[in-house]
C-alpha cells in the first residue's frame, strides 16, 4: 500500500531539514522517493502540522529484574493508575513503574517508537527481552552490564592483555544480545559484596585491588575496539554525593579521549558548597563536555512527584534506603555478577535538595552547546516517569514557563542556581535532534531517527502549540513502520517493534576459560546462559536487527 502524507512541515535533522514543507510517500514499511506516476492509497492533509521522526529514549528501565521488583513493591501504585482494557488495548496499571503493554501504549501515545534499557545483567538478559518482547509498538535493545562482575575483576586482577577483556566483552554481548554496554559504578557493586561501602574513582577494591579508573578504561577501550556505534555507557562512581562533580570531572579527564557516554549526570553534578553543604555543578559539568567532544551525556532530570529509583548501583542505593517514600526497600545481589536496589521516593519541590536538582538538570541541558550530545532522560523511573517528558520539554522551550515554576520551589534552592539568568529556549529542531536524530546516531540505528527515503516509515505527527506540553503529550498521528498506531493520542493499533542488537567478533577459545568459570561458580551452565536467536523471535512478538559495527 502506497500512502502519502501531504504538506507536513518537516523536522529532520538527519537530513539537515528545519521547517520545510514537504510531502512524504511510505510503502511495505519504509519512506520512498515520490513515485513518477502512483496514486496514493491512503492520503493524509498535513498541512500546517509537524512532522517528525519517531522519537527514542535512549535510557529508560523498561525491561529487566529490577522493573519487576519494582513492580512487585508498590502494589498501591498500581491501584492509583490503572489503564482499562479496550477492543485494541491490553489492560494494564502503573504510574511509576507501568505495566509492559502499559509502557509501549503510552511510549507510542506520545510519539515514541523505539525504547533502549540501559542495565541489562547478562545472567538476566534472557527475562529482559521476555519482558520488552511483552512491550508494544516500540523498537528496543538493551545495554549488558560488565564491571562489577567476577569474571571481568579476575582477568584484571591477572594482568591479562586488552584483547583477553575484548573477547570477552564480545562473547558477553553475543550471549545477552545487547546493543551496548553499560558499566554502574565500576567495580562498587562487586566491593560492596565484600562490605565496602565507598570506592572512589582511584580507590581500590579491597578483594581484587583494581581501581574504578581501570574498569572504565579497559572497557571503553574494548567498546572501541570492537566497532560498537554506542560508547560505553557509564553510570560513575558517587552517584548523588555532594562534591561529587569532582569525581565526574576527573572520569572525563582520565578517559583519555575514548568515546564514553555518562549517563545521568544530574546525579553526578553536585558540590558540596553553600549553607546546606549541597549545590549545582552544572556549570562546570557543561563547560568539561563542551570541550569534550568524546563525551555524550544524559540528563537523567528530576521532575516533582512519587517515582521509584530502580538502579543496579546496590551500593548507593542500600545507602539511599533510610529516605525510602514510602519506607519500603529491596537490595540484593545477583550471582557473581552484579546486584539491584529498588528505593521508591517522592521528590518535593520544597525539599531544599530535591528543588536543586531540579534546577541542575535544567541548568545542564541548557548549558551544553551540542544538542546531539546530550539525550532527553529522566532516568526513567529515578527521576520520574518517563510519561512526564512533554512537561520537560515545555520547561526547555519556554523560558517564562520554566521561571513560574522556579519561583514555586524551595526559596534557598532557588538561591543556589543559575537558571533564571539562562535565556536560552530551545527550538522544535534541536528538540528533533536530542530525542530522534542524535539518539539514533549515537546508537548506531542508520536507518532509524529519520525522514528521508530508506528509513523506517517511524513517524510522529503534530499540532503545533505555544504551549509545548500540550503539543507533545498527545500527537496528532503516530506511524511505526508505515502502520498507523496512534490517532490524537489514542491506539488505533498495535504491532511488534524489532530488537536491535550487534554481533561484534571475538575468538571462540575464550570459551574455555568461561566454561570452567561457569562449572565452578555459577548456578548457570554456559549454554543455558547464551541467548539464541531463534529464542528472541519464537513467540512471534517482533524480530531482531543487527546493527553494524564500525
Amino acid at each position: 500500500m502506497l500512502t502519502k502524507l501531504t504538506g507536513g512541515i518537516i523536522y529532520d535533522p538527519a537530513s539537515g531539514v528545519a521547517g520545510r514543507q514537504q510531502d512524504l510517500y511510505l510503502q511495505d514499511g519504509r519512506i520512498i522517493h515520490p513515485p513518477a506516476d502512483a496514486k496514493p492509497d491512503k492520503e493524509y492533509n498535513l498541512t500546517g502540522k509537524v512532522v517528525m521522526s519517531g522519537a527514542i529514549d535512549m535510557h529508560t528501565h523498561i525491561g529487566g529484574g529490577k522493573g519487576n521488583i519494582a513492580r512487585l513493591l508498590m502494589p498501591e501504585d498500581h491501584r492509583a493508575d490503572p489503564a482499562p482494557h479496550t477492543h485494541i488495548c491490553h489492560s494494564g496499571c502503573g504510574h511509576a513503574m507501568p505495566s509492559t503493554f502499559t509502557t509501549g501504549y503510552r511510549y507510542a501515545q506520545m510519539g515514541y517508537t523505539a525504547a533502549f534499557e540501559p542495565a541489562m545483567q547478562a545472567i538476566n538478559a534472557r527475562q529482559a527481552h521476555m519482558e520488552m518482547a511483552d512491550t508494544p509498538i516500540l523498537d528496543k535493545g538493551g545495554y549488558v552490564m560488565l564491571g562489577s562482575d567476577d569474571y571481568l575483576l579476575r582477568l584484571l586482577t591477572t594482568r591479562q592483555d586488552q584483547q583477553a577483556i575484548n573477547d570477552y566483552v564480545a562473547w558477553t554481548i553475543n550471549a545477552a544480545k545487547a546493543i551496548g554496554v553499560k558499566v554502574v559504578n565500576p567495580g562498587a557493586i562487586s566491593a560492596f559484596k565484600f562490605n565496602q561501602r565507598k570506592l572512589d574513582l582511584d580507590e581500590r577494591h579491597c578483594h581484587y585491588a583494581v581501581t574504578p579508573r581501570q574498569i572504565l578504561n579497559v572497557l571503553a577501550t574494548a567498546v572501541q575496539q570492537l566497532g560498537l556505534s554506542k560508547p560505553l555507557h557509564v553510570h560513575g562512581c558517587n552517584l548523588g554525593v555532594p562534591g561529587n562533580v569532582e569525581t565526574t570531572l576527573d572520569t572525563i579527564q582520565g578517559i583519555a579521549g575514548l568515546p564514553v557516554h555518562l549517563t545521568h549526570i544530574q546525579f553526578h553534578s553536585y558540590g558540596a558548597e553553600g549553607d546546606f553543604k549541597f549545590s549545582s555543578g552544572a556549570a562546570r559539568i557543561a563547560e568539561a563536555v563542551n570541550k569534550n567532544k568524546n563525551i555524550t551525556i544524559d540528563v537523567g532530570q528530576v521532575l516533582f512527584g512519587q517515582t521509584v529509583t530502580i538502579s543496579g548501583d546496590s551500593m548507593k542505593q542500600h545507602a539511599g534506603h533510610k529516605h525510602a517514600k514510602p519506607n519500603k526497600w529491596v537490595v540484593m545481589d545477583i550471582e557473581c555478577e552484579a546486584g539491584c536496589g529498588v528505593v521508591p521516593f517522592k521528590y518535593r519541590d520544597q525539599d531544599f535538595v530535591n528543588a536543586l536538582q531540579w534546577a541542575i538538570g535544567l541548568e545542564t541541558f541548557l548549558l551544553v552547546d551540542d544538542p546531539w550530545r546530550i539525550f532527553l532522560t529522566t532516568d526513567h523511573p529515578n527521576g520520574a516517569p518517563f510519561t512526564s517528558y512533554p512537561h520537560l520539554i515545555r520547561l526547555l522551550m519556554d523560558r517564562t514557563f520554566r521561571n513560574e515554576m522556579l519561583a514555586q520551589i524551595h526559596p534557598e534552592a532557588q538561591k543556589m542556581t543559575t537558571l533564571a539568568s539562562i535565556s536560552r529556549e530551545y527550538t522544535l529542531y534541536e528538540i528533533a535532534i536530542m530525542t530522534r536524530a542524535g539518539a539514533a546516531k549515537l546508537l548506531g540505528l542508520k536507518d532509524r531517527g529519520g525522514l528521508s527515503p530508506g528509513h523506517w516509515a517511524d513517524i510522529t505527527v503534530y499540532t503545533d502549540h505555544p504551549n509545548r506540553e500540550r503539543m507533545f503529550e498527545k500527537p496528532d498521528y503516530v506511524f511505526k513502520d508505515g502502520e498507523l498506531v496512534v490517532v490524537n493520542g489514542e491506539v488505533v493499533a498495535t504491532r511488534w517493534g524489532t530488537t536491535h542488537t550487534v554481533k561484534p567478533d571475538f575468538d571462540p577459545s575464550v570459551e574455555k576459560g568461561l566454561k570452567d568459570y561457569f562449572d565452578r561458580y555459577l548456578t548457570v551452565k554456559l549454554g543455558n546462559y547464551k541467548i539464541s536467536d531463534d529464542e528472541m523471535t519464537e513467540d512471534g512478538r517482533g524480530s531482531i536487527t543487527v546493527q553494524p559495527t564500525r
